[in-house]
């Protein structure tokens, strides 16, 4: 069972035309339309099932600089700006905390990928810090965990799922915004190459640009098209304690569980060691570029046929305008979360700091993760189709940069100053 997030009035008229037509309803696609209508640019996002109802409500809520690649800093930075503006911004709570965020370390090894990121990134404005275990045992205390060291960045925080996406989206919408819902876009409609609109299971839209943000649908859409996009999924469960005492206010990783404070007072937790990674056709056509990430992180990943995997196959592969599209026969992805996994990580987090064994869960879920090759977002126009811009492939971290995220979608939309330099997230560089 999915994450309940804020409800959202969403539009009942449908339009015949707009300037930008977003496709995709999760928190990237809803920050890049508050940024276009606080333009004045006509914005109209089309959502095939509820706005968030996949991976923006269903993620950790965690906003972090530390342990992200030096390329990808400078997204999570300005990401860290706008979160903190985003409740005056949208006029409502987004649970924004700047918490700070933790990751200890069991063994020398653990330990020495953190000292050799933090080196990676000294030449950044970052105020991530070692620590030894004494310091973690007073920033966390009560604990019991034998840990070799850590690191703490204490300008990293949490923001709650259930609460942003709605929260940026009413404010889009009084901005001028119009976002549609249970609407799916079958295709793109050009001429010459050249966006000219969008053709949806209601009927055709016109409009100048098209913005792809499409989370894990978003490789079905573009391979219709003929457009290549590397992604392949994983499905991380996730559970959520019922208001308890804790240990800290902040989000802390260990190698095998996490967990951070949710604004009702209780817990979300879930298996850092651990991810399901179902089987699909598309590990065959592009499992290839993923080979340097498998041998890194094969024991991450439980590898395995499952519903999952059988659901994907029974989806159609091409399709045209007049036929019934793979996102009208699944309107939200909601995979059952893996009871063992979360388990095993509320098992362990018990044995680190015993006031959890107090714990009771209150809810389950699962979400699934549109990961690429390097683990980094596609932000960035597609030259084969004039007027197709993407940003998809968050690969597990979208929501915390998605301030910055969707508003350098939203730059490269309307020709407007790029609020950070996009070249990590070109399309062509796998």
């Amino acid at each position: 069972m999915s994450p309940k997030i804020i409800p959202v009035q969403t539009s009942t008229e449908f339009p015949s035309s707009t300037s930008v037509v977003i496709i995709g309803g999760g928190i990237v696609g809803l920050t890049a339309a508050l940024t276009l209508a606080e333009r004045g640019i006509p914005v109209v996002v089309l959502e095939k099932g509820k706005i968030a109802g996949e991976q923006s409500s269903r993620n950790l809520g965690w906003i972090r600089k530390t342990s992200r690649v030096a390329q990808d800093i400078p997204l999570a930075q300005m990401s860290d700006r706008l979160w903190k503006e985003m409740p005056s911004r949208v006029g409502r709570e987004v649970g924004y905390r700047q918490a700070g965020i933790m990751f200890i370390a069991r063994d020398e090894t653990q330990m020495a990928n953190h000292e050799n990121w933090l080196k990676s990134v000294q030449h950044l404005d970052i105020d991530s810090r070692l620590l030894t275990a004494n310091q973690i045992a007073g920033l966390v205390p009560m604990g019991r965990g034998n840990w070799t060291g850590g690191i703490f960045t204490a300008s990293d925080g949490r923001a709650e799922p259930t609460l942003a996406s709605s929260a940026i989206a009413n404010a889009a919408m009084k901005k001028g915004a119009i976002i549609i819902e249970n609407c799916a876009v079958r295709t793109l409609v050009t001429i010459a190459g050249k966006v000219t609109g969008v053709y949806t299971e209601k009927g055709e839209i016109k409009c100048d640009e098209v913005l792809l943000t499409g989370g894990l649908w978003s490789r079905k859409f573009l391979a219709n098209h003929g457009v290549k996009l590397y992604t392949l999924p994983l499905i991380c469960s996730v559970l959520r304690t019922k208001p308890m005492q804790g240990p800290t206010d902040i989000a802390v990783g260990a190698p095998d569980f996490s967990f951070r404070k949710h604004q009702d007072g209780g817990f979300i937790i879930t298996q850092r060691g651990k991810l399901d990674a179902p089987l699909t056709l598309d590990h065959l056509l592009i499992g290839s570029q993923y080979l340097s990430q498998l041998k890194g992180q094969r024991n991450f990943l439980k590898i395995g046929l499952g519903k999952y995997a059988l659901q994907d196959l029974s989806l159609p592969r091409r399709w045209d305008k007049d036929q019934i599209s793979p996102f009208e026969k699944i309107r939200t992805m909601d995979p059952q979360p893996n009871i063992q996994l979360n388990q095993d990580a509320l098992n362990n987090l018990k044995a680190a700091w015993p006031m959890f064994d107090q714990a009771k869960i209150e809810q389950a879920w699962a979400g699934v993760i549109d990961v690429t090759p390097d683990s980094n977002p596609v932000i960035d126009q597609i030259d084969q189709i004039k007027g197709l811009t993407v940003a998809t492939g968050f690969s597990g971290h979208g929501f915390g940069t998605s301030p910055a995220a969707g508003q350098l979608a939203a730059d490269l939309v309307s020709n407007y100053p790029l609020i950070i330099d996009p070249k990590p997230y070109r399309f062509d560089r796998f």
